[in-house]
């Protein structure tokens, strides 16, 4: 037999093997995707470090649709986020302070845990050298190879003593905006040609800003650009155990393994489009409404096409409309809204107010567009996530669309590591094991002389 043949022999196969009736999980009370019939997620497992709110259950049975609210250790993430704006001051370092320790940090402990984030944040020479020897376009994938290094460079890369989980947490913090810019300033090198220019990190500079220099240089950013970014860090660093990268991070913590070995797990997670890579479809999909809709203040014109989309008759003809719905979220997504909020001044700077108006009556059209589609189809009302804006965000400040997944990997990485810390801390900790139930029937063995 031919080597082509057995390939597609086997790839034929996996049509009888992956076949189980979609009734059984039904029958036999199975969660799919860890859901329950009303789309609520499954409960695995108690938490004190994040909390996302998007339906309120009712006395006799049932949720309700509330306005969505995002908790970092008891802190609206809208006081947090407003109250650091409030003060002209950048945020995403007391955040993962925050959910390290679980209390905001006074003046004396945010300044000393910034230097410890900066005495962090510059590679040695060797993890620049594996860097500039790694291939690839996929920033995500170099990122998680990067991490499973570090495990090399650590002298205590297998202690998982609370005082040495603090000290990984810091270094993968501080470290992943260097990686994430100096990778793809390597991958554009090795891939487009550029030249090759290592920043090394800039003392006094926030991690947003430090992010922007080293990527973009000195000259290439404004400071609303790392206000802005700054803000997305904020938002983006932690959102409840059950969402798949933290999730993954639990389960894989669970069974004792090194820091470094659990975040690469979260990485993987993160990088599959079910999860992270949403903002970049958004940004296709605007980017092609900009050129399909004529008048971009026409209601009537928007809406039709949109249905057109929902009907699998525009775009990509997917039925899909990207950034709209949530898993948790209902009503309203928290970051969407407070991204949108300061986005519209980056606009103005950018001068790209028109295009921001029209993403922001997409959103409005989306919805009820949705919502009109799926009739009574749907039991529960949708709004835009953070997805929504944030491609068109980073668009504004002149981010590479290659690091838009690996800044959500940016960001994460304080809640990942909050999330280990916390798994590893319990009194009663127990490695995380579901289980499948086997719907396969039995059958003999025959000898191969015998098989046909």
């Amino acid at each position: 037999m031919k080597k082509e043949t057995m390939i597609y022999k086997l790839s034929e196969a996996i049509k009888k093997t992956t076949d189980i009736d979609a009734e059984l999980f039904k029958s036999m009370g199975v969660k799919r995707g860890l859901r329950n019939e009303d789309h609520s997620g499954v409960l695995v497992g108690l938490t004190r470090v994040g909390d996302v709110v998007g339906y309120e259950r009712k006395p006799e049975g049932g949720l309700i649709a509330v306005p969505g609210k995002l908790i970092y250790r008891g802190i609206d993430v809208e006081d947090l986020s407003k109250g650091v704006q409030k003060e002209n001051r950048f945020g995403f370092e007391e955040t993962a302070y925050l959910l390290l320790s679980g209390s905001l940090p006074d003046k004396e402990e945010i300044a000393t845990f910034n230097e410890l984030l900066y005495d962090a944040i510059a590679l040695s020479q060797d993890e620049t050298m594996n860097i500039l020897f790694l291939r690839g376009s996929d920033i995500m994938n170099i990122l998680a190879r990067q991490v499973l290094v570090m495990h090399a460079f650590d002298p205590a890369a297998d202690d998982n003593s609370r005082e040495n989980l603090v000290k990984q947490s810091i270094n993968l913090i501080a470290k992943f905006p260097t990686i994430v810019a100096y990778s793809y300033l390597v991958m554009r090198h090795h891939q487009q040609m550029r030249s090759l220019h290592i920043r090394h990190p800039k003392e006094g500079l926030s991690l947003a800003e430090n992010f922007l220099y080293m990527l973009k240089g000195p000259n290439g950013y404004t400071e609303l650009d790392a206000k802005v970014l700054d803000l997305s860090l904020i938002l983006h660093a932690e959102h409840g155990g059950g969402n798949n990268s933290t999730f993954s991070v639990r389960v894989t913590s669970s069974t004792g393994t090194d820091t470094y070995s659990a975040i690469a797990a979260a990485i993987g997670s993160l990088k599959g489009p079910l999860h992270g890579g949403a903002n970049i479809k958004v940004r296709d999909m605007f980017d092609h409404l900009k050129g399909a809709i004529k008048n971009w203040k026409d209601e009537v014109e928007i809406k039709d096409y949109l249905m057109k989309i929902l009907n699998k008759e525009a775009y990509n003809r997917k039925g899909l409309i990207y950034g709209i719905g949530h898993a948790v979220y209902t009503i309203s997504d928290p970051r969407a809204d407070l991204l949108k909020e300061l986005s519209r001044e980056l606009a103005k700077e950018k001068n790209l107010v028109a295009e921001f108006d029209f993403l922001e009556l997409l959103e409005k059209l989306s919805v009820e567009a949705f919502m009109e589609f799926k009739g009574n189809a749907v039991n529960k009302r949708v709004c835009a996530n953070v997805d929504f804006y944030s491609g068109f965000v980073y668009e504004m400040i002149g981010l590479p669309t290659e690091v838009y997944t690996p800044l959500f990997a940016m960001s994460r990485i304080a809640g990942w590591c909050a999330h280990r810390i916390e798994e590893l801390n319990f009194e009663a900790k127990r490695i995380i094991r579901p289980a499948y139930k086997n719907v396969r029937p039995r059958q003999e063995f025959i000898p191969l002389k015998d098989r046909k």
